[in-house]
């Protein structure tokens, strides 16, 4: 494994990232290896290959070795191998994008959801005054929209009241506090970004936007009669993945830490997302029925395309999250760059072409 062994020394730019082999993490590490960066990631041990969205950012990809890129074994619930990374690296900024990051299942793995989610980023903190670098290195903390869950005002600010709705939520709301806690006890830069939700062709296949844009791709080739989702009509500010991973890095270049919302500050619902996704590929959905029984139809075939099934349906439903995005567009001189439609496009094109390369990804 790459990067066992490297050792930082001087004014190099030096970072850590937890979660490098997600959505997020596999953007910033190419965002920061192009702002000319050393990366270093923390990456769970498994029994199969789990770097597929950062193999290319390789020196020798075919042999997982060189580059800019170094990985190092480790977990959010291990405190003592989070102490013995930073300790080893000392990076100027660490990005804790590390989580059990879906809502539908933190209801099935609450405990699990909050050591990482949770007491993963207080073990964190804890290790960067271990290794006496509080006072140099940076941390930027991967918090959410699902923060505000069952919003008290519209659109939601950094200011906006929490109400988290799922354990997810609740995990997360105690890493946003201690990052705060330890900011003003021990005058750490540690920040909260606010992300509202962001998508990309890297989203991991269970969450909606995927599941719809994998869905679509299927049915348009023949591998697949229909597609199963739960709430239609919940809305969400939904972005590109691409463009937040650059506020990520604005916050932490600032004079002083702050936490900041991002979000594009425009809402859709489920059911856009899935009518704008067959659009691409010459499809017109209409619906049939209501709640549970309601369906989605092709306009000029009448093939069923789309069924609502209640198991996809999450305890406490989050109905709408809309962002505003003004105080970063003010400090950090970030705006949104991907529209809906180019991601909802960006998302159907690239999963198009993948089936195509391999029909039972």
């Amino acid at each position: 494994m790459s990067g066992e062994g490297s050792s930082t020394n001087g004014n190099k730019k030096v970072a850590l990232i937890t979660g490098i082999t997600g959505q997020d993490g596999s953007y910033l590490a190419e965002f920061l290896i192009k702002k000319g960066y050393e990366v270093h990631g923390i990456l769970r041990r498994s029994s199969s290959f789990n770097t597929g969205r950062i193999q290319h950012l390789y020196g020798q990809p075919a042999c997982h070795t060189g580059g800019q890129m170094h990985l190092h074994y480790g977990d959010l619930t291990d405190t003592t191998c989070l102490i013995s990374i930073i300790n080893k690296i000392r990076p100027k900024e660490i990005y804790n994008l590390g989580a059990q990051s879906h809502v539908k299942v933190s209801f099935e793995l609450s405990e699990y959801t909050a050591q990482v989610d949770a007491l993963g980023t207080l073990r964190l903190l804890e290790a960067v005054r271990t290794a006496g670098l509080e006072k140099e290195t940076k941390i930027y903390q991967a918090s959410t929209s699902e923060l505000y869950g069952k919003v008290v005002e519209v659109p939601q600010t950094e200011k906006t009241p929490f109400y988290p709705r799922s354990p997810y939520a609740c995990a997360k709301l105690y890493g946003y506090w201690i990052v705060i806690n330890y900011r003003e006890a021990y005058g750490m830069f540690a920040c909260n970004g606010l992300l509202f939700n962001h998508e990309s062709p890297r989203r991991g296949e269970n969450f909606v936007t995927r599941k719809i844009t994998r869905g679509v791709a299927k049915i348009q080739l023949g591998l697949m009669k229909h597609l199963e989702l739960g709430n239609l009509d919940c809305k969400r500010d939904w972005g590109h993945a691409k463009d937040y991973v650059e506020a990520m890095w604005l916050m932490l270049q600032q004079e002083e830490p702050e936490d900041f919302v991002v979000a594009t500050g425009e809402a859709h619902s489920v059911r856009e997302f899935v009518e704008k996704a067959f659009s691409y590929v010459g499809r017109k959905v209409i619906w049939r029925g209501e709640g549970e029984n309601e369906t989605g139809h092709d306009a000029d075939t009448d093939e069923l395309l789309v069924k609502v099934n209640a198991k996809y349906f999450r305890p406490t439903e989050v109905d709408l999250l809309l962002g505003d995005p003004s105080k970063a567009k003010q400090k950090l001189g970030w705006k949104p760059r991907v529209t809906f439609e180019q991601l909802v496009k960006d998302m159907v094109e690239a999963d198009l072409q993948l089936m195509k390369k391999n029909p039972e990804a």
